[in-house]
């Protein structure tokens, strides 16, 4: 049970200042893995279908690993994924520097890296989202997503803004460097935080183990589908997903190609994004909407948000692109505190991490195709930017004009706990 009465209490900080520290340094290994790639090789296939295998075990393995961070200490989850994501990271950094003409050994090593960090990854995400709402006041669960999301941009906004600078200067195995030794540091330091938690029993045997651990499993699946409301968020977060992958792929093949800029020129754009979602998360976590009207405050942000990325490719200097990368950001920022809230109050404790493991395989279950696919057609039609962004824009577009007329979405959005409660009967499955 959640008995902290501040939000800045010391979990909460040790949590907040060691994902700031290793976030910072996966922006660096972002930049640096796209940007290797593309010049080692020039392929958008290449790089889509890494980007795929990054997302790819969280999309297989998030029941899993939700029931995981149910029925095991959260705070011990946490620990060892930042632990175990620097050392490959690290690894990765020797590999790059030691063999710098080696392409092929170099892309098998990245390859190897890049799913094992996806693998820890898809374990680690619902251990934090669960944890959040135990180490904080339940009125300061919005404030604490949007400060934690806040930070998120921030490392974005200060990473990304660096990091094609620092991948031309320094390159990438100083980047690589960098991301392993954050992630380090962070294990380290989350040793020292307490997550409350209320374990299920222990079963007597492994077998006995094993099939609760299936039950559990089965029971999130189940009541993730049986709640209206969030069964339309799946599918409709889903298919927005798909049309907006393809964007990111691409990106570092606009600003160079299309917009004739230098890669620091990708991490400004990306860093002006993380600064408007700076923005968005202040304004959601700092006003309080009136719950008749939350609905149509948070569909028409998704709706504005996604008009600017319909229009994303008839700009044609880079100045144009971070501006509307700020207004896109504050749009995605207010939007994206509002659901993850929503989510973490409607869910009960005991159930949350596999909830939000089934959320992380539904929503981003079509992400990896998207990435996949996104490099393949970019290749086949010529390398046509302006085609593949408008195509990806308007149907986003569409999608979400369309979204706003679920009733069910809109009512999740308006939720309300008391209410919900009783209205669905809302029990943790056994």
């Amino acid at each position: 049970m959640n008995t902290k009465s501040k939000l800045f209490n010391k979990d909460f900080f040790i949590l907040w200042q060691g994902q700031f520290v290793s976030q910072l340094g996966d922006q660096a290994f972002a930049i640096a893995m796209m940007f290797w790639i593309k010049h080692q090789t020039g392929s958008a296939s290449l790089m889509g279908l890494l980007m795929m295998l990054s997302m790819l075990p969280a999309v297989i393995l998030g029941p899993i690993a939700g029931t995981l961070a149910d029925h095991y200490s959260r705070k011990k989850i946490i620990v060892f994924s930042d632990l175990f994501r620097g050392v490959p990271v690290l690894f990765l950094a020797v590999i790059i520097f030691v063999f710098p003409e080696s392409t092929q050994f170099g892309i098998v090593t990245l390859f190897i890296v890049t799913v094992f960090v996806g693998i820890i990854n898809s374990i680690f995400n619902p251990a934090i989202l669960a944890s959040i709402p135990d180490i904080v006041p339940e009125e300061k669960v919005a404030a604490a997503n949007s400060l934690s999301q806040g930070t998120r941009q921030v490392s974005l906004f200060i990473g990304q803004a660096l990091g094609g600078f620092l991948f031309v200067l320094l390159g990438a195995p100083v980047l690589f460097l960098i991301d392993g030794i954050s992630f380090i540091f962070s294990g380290i330091s989350e040793i020292f935080m307490k997550i409350p938690q209320k374990l299920p029993e222990r079963a007597a045997t492994m077998k006995e183990q094993l099939r609760k651990f299936k039950e559990d499993t089965v029971s999130g699946l189940k009541f993730s589908w049986n709640h209206r409301g969030l069964r339309a968020l799946f599918f409709n977060a889903g298919f927005l997903n798909f049309f907006v992958m393809p964007v990111i792929v691409l990106l570092p093949f606009y600003v160079e190609d299309y917009l004739g800029a230098t890669p620091d020129w990708y991490g400004y754009i990306l860093g002006a994004f993380g600064f408007g979602s700076l923005i968005g998360f202040g304004v959601a976590g700092a006003i309080k909407i009136p719950q008749d009207k939350k609905s149509a405050f948070v569909l028409g942000a998704l709706i504005l948000n996604s008009a600017g990325l319909a229009i994303f490719a008839f700009l044609n200097s880079p100045a144009q692109a971070m501006t509307l990368m700020v207004f896109n950001g504050m749009l995605n920022g207010f939007f994206n505190i509002n659901l993850i809230t929503v989510l973490q109050l409607a869910i009960p404790s005991d159930i949350r991490g596999r909830i939000f493991g089934v959320l992380m395989t539904l929503i981003h279950g079509l992400m990896p195709i998207s990435m996949g696919l996104a490099g393949i057609v970019f290749d086949l039609v010529g390398q046509d930017i302006v085609l593949v962004y408008s195509v990806c824009g308007f149907t986003t577009l569409m999608l979400s004009i369309i979204i706003s007329f679920d009733k069910e979405f809109r009512k999740f959005l308006s939720y309300e706990k008391e209410e919900e409660n009783v209205a669905a009967g809302i029990n943790s499955p056994s």
